[in-house]
């Protein structure tokens, strides 16, 4: 019997895709169990915070993982338009309202209401939340997230006040974007999509980067988006 040729990455990628909208819609419905767990249970209810917070860091892997096939797949046009940073933060904080409660995390905004740059939408939110929820994990009682414009160019920095990024981690040369340890517990996916996706935008010569440091306003970890 002859098996038909399969594409497995084209497979897989699908069945990616189902489970990414599968996990949106129960995040939904935690949304909603949230508002009536709220005032009969407290316990029940940070559980749900970190059901909720473990759902999305899924959702995210999930949608990484259909970024990176796109692009092996030279299918991953940027959808540039004009969007409001402030309309970006708020999104930021409504996803992430649960986890931020549950854990006591003081969360500040400095994002103007007239600062607009021109993104794909969809993958620069996505790099935002991830690299937000993963300052959520760390910090320890407050976070900035912040965006402004400098030199011509788009600024969004995330700081927390945790212990900051390990040393290898700092490491922002070339060769670190490309070596992922898939063996290690870390393999630095995100920080490998983050990468990608800043590199994606280009504008007038300029390339888009991401930058880690420690220190910033709290003393802990920064982490800063730059686009042109």
């Amino acid at each position: 019997m002859e098996h038909p040729d399969i594409d497995f990455a084209t497979v897989l990628a699908s069945g990616v895709h189902d489970m990414k909208n599968s996990l949106c819609m129960l995040i939904q419905s935690m949304d909603l169990l949230q508002q009536e767990l709220a005032e009969k249970s407290e316990s029940a209810s940070q559980e749900l915070a970190r059901i909720h917070y473990e759902a999305t860091r899924l959702n995210t892997n999930l949608l990484q993982l259909l970024s990176l096939y796109r692009i092996e797949k030279d299918q991953l046009p940027l959808h540039m338009d004009e969007y409001n940073l402030d309309d970006l933060c708020d999104e930021i904080l409504i996803k992430n309202g649960l986890y931020s409660t549950q854990r006591n995390i003081d969360v500040i905004t400095d994002c103007p209401g007239k600062l607009s740059w021109f993104f794909d939408n969809d993958l620069i939110s996505n790099l935002v939340n991830d690299m937000f929820v993963n300052a959520l994990r760390y910090s320890n009682t407050k976070l900035l997230l912040r965006a402004f414009e400098q030199e011509q160019q788009l600024f969004v920095e995330i700081h927390d006040d945790g212990e900051g990024y390990p040393a290898d981690m700092l490491d922002n040369s070339e060769e670190g974007i490309h070596n992922l340890n898939l063996a290690a517990g870390r393999t630095g996916l995100g920080l490998f999509f983050a990468h990608m996706i800043a590199r994606a935008h280009r504008n007038q010569g300029r390339t888009g980067r991401i930058e880690l440091s420690n220190g910033g306003e709290f003393g802990g970890a920064v982490f800063r988006l730059i686009l042109p």
